[in-house]
């Protein structure tokens, strides 16, 4: 199916050259002193090694694969039972009804309608989508027959990476290779068409919970989001003047909730009451919502049918609670919408609603708590309010949504087709709109955006391109979090950095400007859970005592020792012992009676238990500590570093567990063991481990300042270096790699952990820390030209290789003719190619290895000028019907082709993809930079025999001003530098971690014991006197990245150009070879040294000089040689101005408004010049040069008289007067 034309490609030689640099991450050394994951552990500060077992099979980007699993293996089952009936209105007797639904393995539909297994690779190289078919199983009438349907194909579901639908999961690394996979790929992200993109995390306001806030009119409401399979919405219970009132956007107009409660059964006031608090303050509160059904005349039990038709008048939309040509009374539709739409998830029918009364009753509850001063509002950006949305929630929501809309579309073809007689008997099958669901998933994550009307979302930028600059890029992208909020919004909350983020977020992965604060990181440790079963939840409550509300009095809530438990938001009962119950719940938890992830939080001021099992919630393990000392001991440690036990065991034994966000608010939770006291209930397994996946790459981040962090976060993922090992098969549209990448000699245990060292992105350089040359002021940096040239024991120091991949298409047409690939044209003269097309074989395809330069062509293909000249008789098309469509090669400079590949994708078209590498020297004004976020352009390349050198003969690759270290406070960047001159003699790994890193006593006595200065500086000589310098120089090894900023790609410069058509000023931007813009302060400055003609020549005779003709008379443009305005041709003059002014002019005369210009007397043409001196007379005028520059605005009414004392009109007087006297 595929055909390639490359050179050799050593895509094993690669793997195992990287693998001879970097060991397997679960055998990397443990405290940097030679041990192993694999040898016995002798302290407790080694439970660490842990984290290698846990990132096995959680955190990262084991959360999208999780997620999806759960997507297409139980929640899309669910949701077809929940819409499993199809019925139609014009045969009552027909339905569909769907009995199981499942995604198959993923196949390619080929154009001759065959389905062909894919693999990943497969589906880059060919620019096709990686899914699967959606089958089901139904079950119809067909006539009067029944029938039963199995594997019917429905649509077609994109597969993530790695998920359990994948070709690539459970495959050895061995089989990897063998399908042109790399083994570190960590999967969950989507091929779209040829594209990998991923779906970011989604920060969202969690579900089904009650959160009291306050407005800016101090009005405060208790406000619930409800999400169902069936419905979503949201309810608030409100106070304001003096009266709780319940609203719903469902609702004209907010009702009592007195009037609630008695729709809701709830007979007399005595138990509304109870509800809402047996406290005589509490209930005085209330006493003015009850005073309103009085108003209302409602008063016993008959008059809930009083209150229901009150709140069935009030609904707006009620076609959506009932069915088409269908009556319903008010009292019906306002029982329906309170038992289906006021707080949904809360269980309850149309008999009996009790439990939604007490829900709402606690809703009442936590507002006047508030009023009274017994508690506060909900913070909104507290991160326990708080659920993230992965890739298998988002897409349960988008099918949900298609799913419903592919039902109605067959509901409704149904009833056409019906209603006509028909000769055949009507199978659906044959007319089911198969593109429906597939589109609408392909087009949802190849754009991003997320349009579901029913719920009224709109969300963009769900999904980007995944990012394969680095490795590092790519697994930052994975654990991204993107906000609910708009990136303009001035806002300080959203950004700040909250208490609960503690160990769940990266504190320094942000990007700057916009959406600094508003866009997150994970840290390395969290997990984010996907819905797990309520069931056993649920029995293990029945056991343990809890007593169901639906069967108790109202009294009985009043108790002061009676708690409320909560499930997932929904109020499942009452309990007399809460801490009892939460204590056996902990217990069944922590020895694998319920789910790992089921997490208990007890709030005694509300007397309310929490217990949350559903998804999106974000948390991570620790350590149990009970009576002052650690489950988990260094036995526990040394079986799992044997292999006796996993790490599954030690969450079964209640070794470790997982808290999130709440209940880590009832934990007392030590960093270090040293720190556990008879309180402490957990312990960290490492501190290391609150940041992220980028942060970690930083050595000594604890002692930098906080924005140094940020910033290298951000540069980090900009550094080049090796994406993956079938790097050199792949062809990207853009892909950057490092020709001689190295493992840093200071790594922290991070670097171990993710595989950063199999995949690096920088080099080690030798750095001076001194001032040289001038050149190095503000953060410039200066190289050593031998190492870019020649290189030090064969690494040439940032050099890099550009890949761009170029492709077209070969289409075939209706009338039977295509595109042709022509061989080059031949000069006759000198019998070789032209210049455009010396790179071409003799194919007319560019040939592997060649030199292709700008404006060179890559394919020299032809197509018909007319594609479709006669649908039902072919025309024979003769040579000259082709026009040329040749692929150019458009760089900034030449290139090689690397590879070239012939394919075809499933239209059957042909696709050539030619891949072209340029090999790039680092330049004047390339970027480099540190892992401190200290980064800087090179200044000066230098001659090795002009650059200092130590007296071991060592000269330093790079040389950088020592003002960086002042006022960056970057300390963490000179424990690199003397760690990693210390780690040169030694010969072992040196370790920067965070908090646990190398202590600098250690490294100054290396330093001494070999011989150096224990402060890490030296005497170096200078190359151009010979003579030692004056100071000694702080000297040694730094890892520095080079990232993808370069002069190459940035530099521009343009003399002519092409033209905006509207206002003929030069286009914009580089790639649109656009002008040089001189913006608003460059014109500040030139107005301040007042340099008046640059001014003029740069912005208005380069860009877009006008000579426009203007009546002297009337002030406006007009015709050359007539004025339309005045009717006349005299008195009119050139005047040259932007054109953009004489744009605005039109404009504005289109919009009825007369903008006139006042000429001065220079611009007049001779024979409107005033030569003498007239006799002045009664209503005569003269006008001053200096008045004439304004441009009033005058409205183009014509109604209005001539004044005399108008200025135009005294012009036009005073010319005829001298008209006259002539």
């Amino acid at each position: 199916m595929i055909k390639q034309e490359n050179q050799p490609v050593s895509f094993n030689n690669i793997k195992v050259k990287a693998e001879s640099r970097c060991s397997s991450v679960y055998d990397n050394s443990l405290g940097g002193k030679g041990e192993h994951l694999g040898l016995p552990v002798d302290s407790l500060e080694q439970k660490w090694a842990i984290i290698p077992h846990y990132l096995r099979t959680k955190g990262l980007i084991n959360q999208h694969i999780d997620s999806f699993d759960y997507f297409i293996n139980s929640e899309i089952k669910e949701i077809v039972k929940a819409n499993n009936m199809v019925r139609c209105n014009a045969d009552p007797s027909f339905y569909i009804k769907y009995v199981d639904i499942r995604v198959g393995l993923p196949k390619a539909e080929e154009a001759d309608c065959l389905q062909t297994s894919v693999t990943p690779h497969e589906c880059r190289l060919r620019d096709i989508t990686y899914a699967a078919p959606i089958f089901v199983d139904i079950e119809y009438t067909r006539g009067k027959e029944k029938v039963l349907r199995k594997n019917f194909q429905i649509g077609r579901m994109p597969i993530m990476l790695r998920s359990s639908r994948c070709v690539l999961k459970g495959k050895s690394e061995k089989e990897l290779i063998k399908m042109n996979e790399c083994p570190l790929d960590p999967g969950g992200y989507f091929i779209i068409r040829g594209t990998e993109r991923v779906v970011l995390i989604q920060e969202q306001m969690s579900k089904n919970r009650m959160l009291v806030a306050m407005d800016k009119a101090d009005e405060i409401s208790c406000g619930v989001l409800t999400m169902t399979h069936v419905s979503r919405g949201k309810t608030y219970v409100v106070y304001k003047k003096d009266i709780f009132f319940m609203r719903n956007n469902r609702l004209t107009e907010d009702i009592s909730m007195a009037i609630i409660f008695r729709a809701m059964g709830i007979l007399s006031e005595r138990e509304m009451l109870h509800l809402v608090s047996g406290e005589q303050d509490s209930c005085l509160v209330f006493l003015n919502t009850l005073q309103d059904l009085h108003k209302r005349e409602i008063f016993t039990q008959k008059d809930v049918i009083v209150a229901l038709i009150f709140v069935g008048n009030r609904i707006k939309g009620s076609t959506f609670f009932i069915a088409k040509n269908s009556t319903v009374s008010k009292d019906e539709l306002g029982l329906s919408f309170l038992a289906d739409v006021v707080c949904a998830h809360v269980p309850s029918n149309v008999g009996n609603m009790k439990l939604k009364a007490v829900y709402m009753g606690l809703m009442i509850q936590r507002i006047i708590q508030v009023m009274l001063g017994k508690a506060t509002v909900d913070d909104p950006d507290y991160y326990g309010n708080k659920r993230l949305e992965l890739a298998g929630s988002l897409l349960a929501l988008l099918f949900e949504d298609l799913f419903k809309r592919f039902n109605q579309e067959i509901s409704l073809l149904t009833d056409r087709t019906i209603q006509r007689l028909r000769t055949a008997l009507f199978d659906f099958v044959k007319h089911t709109p198969k593109d429906l669901i597939t589109n609408g998933l392909l087009n949802a994550i190849a754009t991003g955006n997320w349009v579901i009307r029913r719920y009224r979302m709109d969300k963009h930028g769900v999904t980007q391109i995944l990012s394969r600059m680095s490795y590092i890029a790519m697994l930052g992208m994975m654990t991204r979090i993107n906000s609910q909020f708009e990136h303009t919004r001035k806002m300080g909350g959203p950004r700040s950095l909250q208490p609960s983020q503690w160990g769940m977020l990266c504190p320094a992965d942000t990007p700057e400007g916009e959406p600094c604060g508003l866009i997150k990181s994970l840290a390395l440790l969290s997990h984010i859970t996907t819905d797990s079963e309520e069931l056993p939840v649920k029995k293990a409550f029945c056991n343990l005592g809890v007593e169901d509300v639906n069967y108790l009095s109202t009294e009985v809530l009043l108790h002061p020792s009676t708690s409320f438990v909560f499930l997932n938001g929904v109020l499942f009962g009452i309990t007399r012992d809460v801490v009892q119950l939460y204590n056996s719940l902990r217990y069944m938890r922590r020895h694998g009676f319920l789910n790992k992830f089921v997490n208990l939080f007890l709030n005694e001021e509300q007397r309310t238990l929490y217990v949350s099992c559903d998804g999106g919630r974000i948390c991570r393990p620790y350590i149990i500590v009970e009576n002052g000392k650690s489950l988990l001991q260094n036995h526990h440690l040394r079986e799992l570093a044997c292999g006796k036990r996993n790490l599954e065991d030690f969450f079964k034994d209640g070794l470790i567990e997982y808290l999130d966000v709440s209940e880590e608010e009832s934990a007392l939770i030590a960093v270090y063991d040293s720190e556990i006291t008879e309180k402490t209930t957990h312990l960290e397994i490492e501190p290391f481990t609150l940041f992220g996946v980028c942060a970690g790459l930083i050595p000594y981040p604890n002692h930098n300042q906080s924005p140094r962090n940020t910033y290298q976060c951000a540069m980090g993922k900009q550094a080049m270096g090796i994406i993956a090992y079938n790097q050199s098969i792949r062809m990207d549209s853009l892909l950057y790699g490092l020709v001689y990448p190295q493992r840093p000699l200071v790594k922290t245990k991070t670097i171990e952990l993710i595989n950063f060292e199999c995949l690096p992105a920088g080099q080690n350089a030798i750095v001076a820390v001194m001032s040289y040359s001038g050149y190095d002021i503000e953060d410039a940096i200066i190289l050593n030209k031998a190492s870019l040239d020649r290189g030090k024991q064969i690494i040439w120091f940032g050099r890099c290789h550009v890949y761009r991949s170029n492709k077209c298409f070969v289409k075939s047409y209706s009338n039977m003719d295509s595109d042709r690939i022509l061989g080059p044209l031949v000069d006759v003269t000198t019998g070789k190619p032209v210049f455009r097309h010396m790179a071409l074989d003799a194919e007319g395809i560019v040939k592997p290895g060649n030199v292709v330069k700008i404006g060179q062509v890559l394919v020299n293909k032809v197509a018909p000028k007319s594609a479709l000249l006669n649908e039902e008789e072919p025309t024979v098309v003769s040579e000259t019907d082709y026009k040329e469509e040749p692929l150019v090669w458009a760089g900034a400079a030449e290139a090689y082709a690397e590879r070239v590949l012939l394919t075809s994708n499933l239209d059957n078209q042909c696709l050539i993809k030619v891949l072209l590498r340029q090999t790039r020297r680092p330049e004047l004004g390339d970027k480099f930079s540190s892992r401190h976020g200290q980064k800087g352009v090179v200044g000066l390349i230098v001659q090795q025999e002009d650059m200092p050198f130590s007296s071991e003969g060592i000269v330093p690759d790079l040389i950088m001003n020592p003002h960086g270290y002042p006022s960056r406070m970057t300390v963490g960047k000179l424990l690199e530098l003397i760690n990693g001159k210390g780690g040169t003699f030694t010969g072992t790994p040196r370790y920067g971690t965070a908090f646990s890193g190398d202590k600098i006593e250690e490294i100054a006595k290396d330093l001494m014991q070999h011989g150096f200065n224990y402060l890490g500086k030296d005497v170096l000589i200078s190359g151009v006197t010979g003579m030692p310098l004056n100071s000694y120089i702080f000297f040694g090894p730094i890892f520095y990245q080079k990232l993808k900023h370069m002069v190459l790609d940035k530099v521009h410069a343009r003399g002519k150009g092409p033209m905006e058509n509207l206002t003929r000023q030069p286009t914009e931007g580089r790639s649109r070879d656009g002008g040089l813009r001189l913006g608003e302060m460059e014109r500040d400055c030139f107005i301040a040294y007042g340099a008046s003609a640059i001014l003029v020549e740069r912005l208005m005779v380069s860009s877009d000089a006008f000579e426009a003709t203007v009546c002297s008379v009337c002030g406006l443009i007009c015709y050359p040689g007539w004025c339309q305005n005045c009717k006349s041709s005299q008195a009119l003059a050139t005047v040259c101005m932007p054109y953009a002014c004489k744009l605005l002019f039109q404009e504005l005369q289109a919009m009825n408004v007369m903008p006139q210009m006042k000429l001065r007397d220079a611009n007049l043409p001779r024979s409107f010049k005033t030569t003498m001196e007239p006799r002045k007379q009664e209503n005569d005028v003269t006008l001053k040069t200096e008045e004439v520059i304004n441009f009033p605005l005058r409205n183009l009414n014509y109604s209005d008289e001539l004044k005399l004392d108008d200025p135009v009109m005294k012009i036009v007087l005073n010319s005829v007067r001298n008209r006259a006297k002539n």
